[in-house]
């Protein structure tokens, strides 16, 4: 709520008072009850928490529902290194996923929408490859966005995993390998089976899809993919649950 001021208009603290009698009025503005404004901020803030998730809105519906685990709830990242949102998402991700989900199935699908993304799609494959995810993840988009390195060029690529204590012998190999090619190219399916269209993008049991431009950006993506996750808990037991002590991630296998 935002309360201004019109001075064009003298009121009971406006300039056509004495300092004395302003201060009065100011004095007895401090006294109001704080409940005379709770009825301005309490219906939107409730609306907020209460109304449910809106198809086509807050999410979308997959016209064609991919598998998906039963035994967990799967929730995939559809991300691309080079994108803003998705670094500014890895660090609220990051935390998200050290608060414990053991009811959850979590991973992370490099988008692979245009063939100038096949790099940073392999950069990724490189690093699970290399066991070197988990520690390296975060470091990719800070090379990125924070320092400029254009990591989707292979040589610049090669120095920083080198000088981040990589072997670049390994690496190198890793980066070429028949192996990753298959998995760039499954990471190519899955973009177009999942109909991603923005990133960051999130999918819950296989069949909603959340993203930063369907939700209040960035910030607002992963409450959101909590309930969606509640959706799809309710909908299997019937009844509200509470998320478990521990976390998975990887990667849609091919």
């Amino acid at each position: 709520m935002h309360l201004s001021v019109h001075p064009r208009k003298p009121g009971p603290g406006g300039r056509g008072r004495t300092a004395d009698e302003r201060r009065a009025w100011l004095q007895r503005l401090a006294l109001l009850p704080a409940a005379a404004c709770a009825p301005l901020l309490t219906p939107a803030g409730h609306a907020a928490q209460t109304v449910p998730p809106r198809p086509g809105s807050d999410y979308r519906v997959l016209a064609s529902p991919q598998p998906a685990p039963t035994d967990r709830i799967e929730v995939l990242e559809f991300f691309y290194y080079g994108c803003t949102f998705c670094a500014q998402l890895e660090p609220l991700l990051a935390l998200w996923l050290a608060a414990g989900r053991a009811e959850i199935a979590f991973g992370r699908v490099p988008v692979i929408g245009r063939d100038s993304w096949v790099p940073l799609g392999r950069l990724h494959y490189t690093l699970v490859g290399l066991g070197a995810l988990d520690r390296m993840h975060g470091a990719v988009y800070r090379a990125i966005h924070a320092e400029s390195r254009p990591l989707g060029q292979f040589e610049v690529a090669l120095d920083w995993a080198a000088r981040s204590g990589l072997d670049r012998e390994r690496f190198a190999d890793t980066w070429h390998s028949s192996r990753v090619d298959a998995q760039v190219a499954h990471a190519r399916r899955l973009t177009d089976d999942y109909d991603i269209q923005s990133t960051p993008s999130i999918v819950v049991d296989g069949r909603m899809l959340t993203s930063s431009g369907l939700t209040a950006g960035v910030p607002a993506l992963l409450p959101m993919v909590d309930r969606l996750i509640a959706i799809v808990r309710d909908g299997r037991t019937g009844t509200s649950g509470t998320s478990g002590t521990s976390g998975t991630s990887g990667t849609k296998a091919p």
